[in-house]
Protein backbone atom coordinates (compact mmCIF):
# COMPACT_ATOMS: atom_id res chain seq x y z
CA UNK A 1 0.00 0.00 0.00
CA UNK A 2 0.94 3.67 -0.62
CA UNK A 3 3.08 5.41 1.96
CA UNK A 4 0.16 8.06 3.19
CA UNK A 5 -1.39 7.35 6.37
CA UNK A 6 -4.43 9.06 4.80
CA UNK A 7 -6.20 9.78 1.40
CA UNK A 8 -5.97 13.76 2.31
CA UNK A 9 -1.81 13.81 1.83
CA UNK A 10 -2.65 12.59 -1.59
CA UNK A 11 -1.16 15.46 -3.73
CA UNK A 12 -3.75 14.62 -6.64
CA UNK A 13 -6.37 14.54 -3.92
CA UNK A 14 -5.51 17.71 -2.62
CA UNK A 15 -5.67 19.68 -6.00
CA UNK A 16 -8.88 17.94 -7.06
CA UNK A 17 -10.39 19.57 -4.06
CA UNK A 18 -9.57 22.73 -4.92
CA UNK A 19 -10.88 22.02 -8.49
CA UNK A 20 -14.14 21.03 -7.05
CA UNK A 21 -14.14 24.83 -5.79
CA UNK A 22 -13.54 25.84 -8.73
CA UNK A 23 -15.63 24.37 -10.54
CA UNK A 24 -18.39 25.16 -8.76
CA UNK A 25 -18.04 28.99 -8.45
CA UNK A 26 -17.54 28.99 -12.18
CA UNK A 27 -20.66 27.08 -13.15
CA UNK A 28 -22.48 29.29 -10.73
CA UNK A 29 -22.08 32.62 -12.81
CA UNK A 30 -25.43 33.40 -15.25
CA UNK A 31 -23.75 31.70 -18.42
CA UNK A 32 -23.29 28.47 -17.42
CA UNK A 33 -26.29 28.35 -14.54
CA UNK A 34 -29.12 28.12 -17.46
CA UNK A 35 -27.69 25.26 -18.37
CA UNK A 36 -28.91 23.23 -15.43
CA UNK A 37 -28.02 19.66 -17.23
CA UNK A 38 -24.23 20.49 -17.79
CA UNK A 39 -24.02 22.16 -14.51
CA UNK A 40 -24.77 19.17 -13.04
CA UNK A 41 -22.54 17.04 -15.33
CA UNK A 42 -19.82 19.02 -14.83
CA UNK A 43 -19.81 19.07 -11.01
CA UNK A 44 -20.41 15.60 -10.72
CA UNK A 45 -17.78 14.39 -13.38
CA UNK A 46 -15.43 16.74 -11.46
CA UNK A 47 -16.64 15.46 -7.26
CA UNK A 48 -15.67 11.90 -8.83
CA UNK A 49 -12.24 12.43 -9.29
CA UNK A 50 -11.41 13.26 -5.75
CA UNK A 51 -14.30 10.52 -4.45
CA UNK A 52 -12.39 7.94 -6.24
CA UNK A 53 -9.44 8.72 -5.18
CA UNK A 54 -10.63 8.29 -1.73
CA UNK A 55 -12.56 5.49 -2.28
CA UNK A 56 -10.35 3.68 -3.94
CA UNK A 57 -7.32 4.73 -0.85
CA UNK A 58 -9.98 3.04 1.82
CA UNK A 59 -9.68 -0.57 -0.09
CA UNK A 60 -6.53 -0.85 1.06
CA UNK A 61 -4.67 -3.22 -1.71
CA UNK A 62 -2.82 -1.15 -4.04
CA UNK A 63 -4.97 -3.18 -7.08
CA UNK A 64 -8.05 -1.81 -5.82
CA UNK A 65 -6.45 1.28 -5.43
CA UNK A 66 -5.14 1.73 -8.87
CA UNK A 67 -8.42 0.71 -10.07
CA UNK A 68 -9.91 3.57 -8.63
CA UNK A 69 -7.24 5.96 -9.75
CA UNK A 70 -8.10 4.90 -13.69
CA UNK A 71 -11.83 6.11 -12.45
CA UNK A 72 -10.48 9.30 -11.65
CA UNK A 73 -8.28 9.88 -14.30
CA UNK A 74 -11.39 8.74 -16.82
CA UNK A 75 -13.43 11.38 -14.49
CA UNK A 76 -10.42 14.07 -15.23
CA UNK A 77 -10.93 13.21 -18.86
CA UNK A 78 -14.61 13.69 -19.26
CA UNK A 79 -14.26 17.62 -17.20
CA UNK A 80 -11.16 18.11 -19.91
CA UNK A 81 -13.63 17.45 -22.48
CA UNK A 82 -16.37 19.21 -21.08
CA UNK A 83 -14.77 22.72 -20.44
CA UNK A 84 -13.91 22.69 -24.55
CA UNK A 85 -17.81 22.66 -24.46
CA UNK A 86 -18.47 25.00 -22.16
CA UNK A 87 -15.98 27.56 -23.71
CA UNK A 88 -17.21 26.75 -27.22
CA UNK A 89 -20.59 27.88 -25.93
CA UNK A 90 -19.15 31.22 -24.11
CA UNK A 91 -20.06 29.77 -20.84
CA UNK A 92 -16.75 30.05 -19.60
CA UNK A 93 -14.22 33.08 -20.65
CA UNK A 94 -10.52 32.48 -22.29
CA UNK A 95 -8.46 32.80 -18.79
CA UNK A 96 -11.28 31.06 -16.96
CA UNK A 97 -10.47 27.93 -19.86
CA UNK A 98 -6.97 28.34 -19.87
CA UNK A 99 -6.53 27.73 -16.14
CA UNK A 100 -9.26 25.27 -15.27
CA UNK A 101 -7.69 23.63 -18.12
CA UNK A 102 -4.43 23.57 -16.63
CA UNK A 103 -5.44 22.50 -13.16
CA UNK A 104 -7.13 19.63 -14.20
CA UNK A 105 -4.34 18.59 -16.73
CA UNK A 106 -2.24 18.76 -13.87
CA UNK A 107 -4.38 16.41 -11.82
CA UNK A 108 -4.32 13.87 -14.53
CA UNK A 109 -0.67 13.65 -14.85
CA UNK A 110 -0.51 13.36 -10.96
CA UNK A 111 -3.17 10.54 -11.26
CA UNK A 112 -0.85 8.94 -13.76
CA UNK A 113 2.23 9.24 -12.17
CA UNK A 114 0.63 7.75 -8.99
CA UNK A 115 -0.80 5.14 -11.02
CA UNK A 116 2.65 3.78 -12.10
CA UNK A 117 4.53 4.31 -8.95
CA UNK A 118 1.58 2.01 -7.58
CA UNK A 119 1.69 -0.44 -10.36
CA UNK A 120 3.57 -3.83 -10.25
CA UNK A 121 6.61 -3.99 -12.19
CA UNK A 122 6.72 -6.66 -14.77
Amino acid sequence: MSKFKSFEEINSWQKSRIFNKKIYLVTENSNFKKDFDFVRQIRRASLSISSNIAEGFERNTDKEFVYFLYAAKASAGEVRSQLYLAFDLEYIIKEEFEMLLESITEISKLLSGFIKYLSPKS
